[in-house]
């Protein structure tokens, strides 16, 4: 139930954004801002988070609301996938984070894994492109999809990046803890289906 309060939550708060870019009666901007005011409640109770955190969050992001877009880079070698191990949480994820602008996914892919891991890669193929509402993640105040481009090593060597802890190679049979914000079993299983049979095609929700 608190997911689904969550995503209520979130609806509600693009819908209210959305209006007050675009409305023009003092009435109609009233009844928005009440809209947005409650939707941060809902979503700061339901995310764990505090009100004004939420109000940062969204803050300066007008407009018709969108999706945000976390990009990961896939990198697989000798039978081994990539992971750096998160500041955050202690936990593993594949490089990556969200999107810039002005770089394309594939040029997210390449600068993300450079800084995370030290490696530099080329990015070959889409593999995926997940709703995070789909899977098992952590409650978020983001409404985002994810996107998962295989990459192939082309030099750099390999280190921890400012932002992370460590940087390994793991076998698809030792997995380890997942930072679950990030990436979640389900999504790997995808994807890992797709690195050894990539005749699926890529996937999309």
């Amino acid at each position: 139930m608190p997911l689904l309060w969550l995503d209520i939550a979130k609806k509600l708060q693009a819908v209210a954004q959305t209006g007050l870019f675009y409305c023009t009666n003092p009435y109609d901007k009233e009844r928005y801002e009440i809209v947005e005011s409650l939707s941060y409640e809902l979503i700061a109770h339901y995310s764990n988070s505090t009100i004004n955190l939420v109000q940062k969050v969204f803050f300066g992001d007008d407009g018709y609301i969108t999706p945000k877009i976390d990009v990961r880079a896939v990198v697989f070698k000798n039978s081994k996938l990539l992971f750096v191990k998160e500041k955050i949480d202690g936990k593993w994820a594949l490089p990556g984070g969200w999107a810039d602008i002005g770089y394309t996914p594939y040029e997210v892919a390449i600068k993300e894994t450079q800084e995370e891991s030290g490696l530099k890669v080329v990015p070959k193929r889409l593999l995926a492109i997940m709703d995070k509402k789909c899977h098992k993640h952590p409650p978020s105040p983001f409404y985002s999809y994810k996107i998962f481009i295989l990459c192939e090593i082309k030099g750099g060597k390999l280190y921890k990046g400012i932002e992370t802890l460590d940087a390994k190679f793991f076998s698809l049979k030792s997995i380890p803890e997942l930072s679950l914000d990030r990436i979640t079993k389900s999504q790997l299983k995808i994807i890992t289906d797709r690195l050894l049979y990539p005749e699926l095609g890529a996937y999309c929700e």
